[in-house]
């Protein structure tokens, strides 16, 4: 491998892509994947003058243990249907081939490993600020990254030690994954493509909290 380079895993093979400097990385379950997401993934790079966000989906959020996600297959499949074409975005599936609970600290070690000279953004929806500091290791991970919080809606007033890339969205995977499970539309909500993967796969069936 090149010094420098940035080697990203798809669909099990190692892509080696040109030498990134200044990346974003936005890791979740994306279960699924909906157009808020990727708008304020959007509004981060261009804010930040980034050179791309890497989207990292979680095996299982340590976060959210007591749900069950749609299969692996299924959300990567979804998140590659989303950002096709999208040159300006990539995907690292990593961490769906580690056991899981996924902790962002063993994800962004590894990304330094591959490239010690990585500045790394990492974005985090303003819903995780009150248990940010519980996560594995954050002390460690504080000095690693530099956190960004996206806020699509929940006020968070003047007083965050982060920066914020805001935006007035109301969508979330929660009221999508429910809308599927009482037959309601979800046009406009995912891209069109999603929303077929969603059906072929027979995936939300039943209502989530």
């Amino acid at each position: 491998m090149r010094r420098g380079a940035l080697c990203l895993c798809v669909r099990g093979h190692l892509w080696l892509i040109r030498s990134l400097k200044r990346i974003g990385v936005y890791g979740g379950t994306f279960d699924p994947i909906h157009y808020a997401h990727l708008i304020l993934a959007r509004d981060a790079l261009e804010a930040l003058q980034l050179e791309r966000i890497i989207f990292v989906p979680a095996a299982t959020s340590p976060h959210k243990l007591e749900q069950t996600p749609a299969p692996a297959a299924a959300r990567l499949e979804m998140l590659e249907a989303a950002l096709m074409d999208d040159a300006a975005s990539a995907i690292d599936e990593l961490e769906l081939h580690r056991p899981p609970p996924s902790f962002t600290v063993d994800t962004i070690e590894e990304f330094l490993r591959r490239d010690p000279q990585l500045e790394i953004h990492y974005l985090v929806g303003s819903d995780n600020l009150t248990r940010l500091r519980t996560w594995h290791r954050f002390e460690e991970l504080r000095e690693l990254v530099k956190f960004v919080l996206l806020n699509r809606g929940a006020g968070l007033g003047s007083g965050s030690e982060f920066p914020v890339i805001e935006r007035h969205i109301g969508i979330s995977a929660t009221e999508i994954r429910n809308r599927v499970a009482t037959g309601r539309s979800i046009r406009y909500l995912v891209p069109p493509a999603v929303e077929e993967i969603i059906h072929r796969h027979q995936l939300y069936k039943e209502r989530t909290e």
